[in-house]
């Protein structure tokens, strides 16, 4: 296998998240196709350089994106993408440009659990999808004011939902916590091509003993001959130690799967599955979603076409 040179670029995220130290550090270091060659947020020229995996503050994001493809690098970006649709498309004009690899880091698409599902739809064991129900709500962790969750975890949803369905929303009506407090809760229902619906409840609840990371991430998709119910918590185990009660993943996680997709595209020359045209549509969603929160009524989602 070759092996890819990365270079970690900030450590920044949305509210105290750090991903680069919690997820692609660990990460690119046990797979067997990276190795980190450094950390910066510039000196993108260098030869063993050959994926940067940016995680700089959103006023720096597109800027560092950028540079990083013009020089001939990779990317690897955490999500959201940027904050706005029109920094995320100027991301993904840059992309287009050089041709290169720029991954927006959705890896719940990369779940074994969506993986069966999307593949079980695609050969139309369940007929023609026309509903799905997801839910996405993690037990404890921190509010990420002022962000909120429509930012921070719903998009897993909607892209799992996207991945599985292969059907762009054109319009959600959104329905969240106080405005005054931490969007902790956030409802979407959403109109897709072809008719399909589908409605995502994501946030974060009290914490559950036992429990780190998701304790609720389902997807109820029916269709004209049938229903598929994908549990994405499962399977697990229970292990007990001096620490408590947790649930834990057999075999390879999510960070690991995605950075799978990361090293077979950039090494086979190929556009990775997931890109820069995913983000804009999980940032147009995001503002159409906040526009109804407003409104009070279904509004449609900007155009998802990324040049």
């Amino acid at each position: 296998m070759r092996t890819l040179g990365v270079l970690l670029a900030g450590s920044a995220g949305v509210g105290h998240q750090d991903h680069q130290s919690q997820m692609y550090s660990p990460g690119f270091a046990a797979h067997p196709g990276f190795e980190i060659v450094g950390a910066a947020e510039d000196g993108f020229d260098r030869p063993d350089v050959d994926v940067v995996s940016v995680c700089v503050p959103f006023e720096r994001r597109v800027e560092v994106v950028a540079a990083a493809l013009r020089a001939g690098k990779h990317v690897l970006v955490d999500k959201p993408v940027a904050l706005t649709s029109a920094e995320c498309a100027e991301i993904a004009a840059v992309a287009a440009g050089t041709g290169l690899v720029c991954l927006p880091a959705y890896h719940q698409r990369f779940n074994p659990a969506v993986r069966r599902a999307r593949t079980a739809v695609a050969a139309g064991r369940v007929g023609l999808p026309w509903n799905v129900q997801a839910d996405f709500l993690v037990a404890g962790g921190g509010p990420v004011w002022p962000y909120g969750e429509l930012l921070n975890f719903a998009p897993y949803a909607t892209d799992a939902v996207h991945a599985i369905t292969g059907l762009p929303v054109t319009t959600v009506y959104a329905l969240s916590g106080p405005a005054d407090g931490p969007e902790n809760l956030v409802t979407l229902c959403l109109t897709h091509e072809r008719g399909m619906t589908s409605t995502v409840v994501a946030g974060r609840t009290a914490p559950i003993a036992g429990v780190r990371g998701p304790s609720l991430h389902r997807y109820r998709i029916s269709g004209s001959h049938g229903t598929l119910l994908a549990d994405a918590t499962r399977p697990r185990v229970t292990v007990r130690d001096e620490k408590g009660e947790r649930a834990a993943w057999t075999g390879h996680g999510t960070v690991h799967r995605m950075l799978g997709e990361l090293h077979a595209a950039v090494t086979g020359g190929r556009p990775a599955e997931l890109g820069p045209a995913d983000g804009l549509a999980a940032l147009l969603l995001v503002e159409a979603a906040r526009k109804s929160m407003e409104s009070g009524r279904p509004e449609p989602v900007g155009d998802q076409e990324a040049s």
